[in-house]
């Protein structure tokens, strides 16, 4: 009776990379802090190279829950309305990433309203980072026609702006905690926590997430211990020394030692509290998507308030103890 009980309680998770990611760092502490274990849950987790990855498997059936963005799920999950996929646990409001101005151009680029005309470095066109960059310009009345975008590696990034080669750049941590510690660079628009992301857009909006299947749902009891877990582990990520969690998460999440513990002090706030994610939040989110995202013709974008899993279950405080 008891191994049919835990066999029932099993659950698969597929995880989008890379590694590195901070957005699904959680999912990682919580499967090696044993908080899934703790809460009756037995979880096997994979991971993917990529965020397309998991909302692929979601399709295939080959998950019970992913983590992946809303973005991507729309792009590359399920197909069809009985397939549809549903929201059971926000991660992050936005990407990780500011705007940051190089020292060296601080009285070109006051605001974003300076912006037309100059230099702005990306490490890549076409990231879905952008499209909220260009949703900051045209909330601003600005076109993304009017900058001069220009590509480089994350290293070549960094260097041009401590150089001023760029006016301005979109970047992720931890370059961007590195540069504004070292007063090269100075911050233009944070999207790097919840908080950041009010601020910035005057709402709020949901990035990464958890998701299951219409037609494959996972009972509400299992979502809610699966939900304390990865609370308790937020948690966890806001108050372990990074030698701590070090000792427990693989080398692949913590690779390399030198940089983890600044990656680890960028996520110490960078989660939705609770996993709670509202319609509303969804429905602004879409409104970006849908703006500035090219969207596959089968792509099918359901309502927000069908994209949201509603659960009959509370959410208790998490049983896991955090040292």
């Amino acid at each position: 009776m008891l191994g049919a009980v835990m066999l029932a309680q099993a659950l698969t998770l597929i995880v989008s990379g890379p590694s590195s990611s901070p957005e699904y760092l959680p999912l990682h502490v919580a499967h090696a802090e044993g908080y899934f274990a703790k809460e009756g849950l037995t979880v096997t987790l994979k991971a993917t190279r990529a965020e397309p990855g998991a909302a692929e498997a979601l399709a295939q059936g080959q998950a019970d829950l992913v983590a992946t963005s809303l973005e991507a799920m729309l792009r590359f999950g399920p197909r069809t309305a009985r397939q549809a996929p549903r929201l059971v646990l926000g991660l992050t409001a936005a990407p990780p990433v500011a705007v940051l101005v190089a020292e060296s151009q601080n009285e070109v680029v006051r605001s974003i309203e300076h912006l037309p005309g100059t230099r702005v470095g990306v490490v890549s066109l076409g990231l879905p980072e952008q499209a909220w960059m260009d949703w900051l310009l045209a909330r601003a009345g600005i076109s993304p026609a009017q900058l001069w975008l220009v590509t480089r590696t994350e290293r070549g990034l960094l260097q041009a702006v401590e150089t001023g080669d760029v006016h301005a750049a979109l970047m992720r941590e931890p370059s961007v905690s590195g540069l504004v510690s070292a007063g090269r660079a100075r911050m233009l628009v944070d999207l790097r926590t919840p908080e950041a992301v009010r601020a910035a857009f005057g709402t709020m909006t949901v990035n990464a997430a958890v998701f299951m299947r219409a037609d494959r749902p996972v009972r509400d009891r299992r979502l809610a211990a699966f939900t304390r877990a990865i609370v308790a582990a937020e948690r966890r990520i806001a108050t372990a020394p990074a030698s701590v969690l070090i000792e427990r998460l693989p080398e692949s999440i913590t690779v390399s030692a030198d940089d983890f513990p600044r990656r680890l002090e960028a996520c110490r706030r960078l989660y939705l509290g609770q996993g709670a994610v509202t319609a509303e939040q969804v429905r602004e989110t879409l409104t970006l998507v849908r703006a500035h995202l090219n969207m596959p013709v089968t792509a099918r974008i359901p309502a927000p308030d069908e994209l949201v899993h509603r659960p009959r279950q509370a959410v208790r405080p998490p049983a896991a103890a955090l040292r």
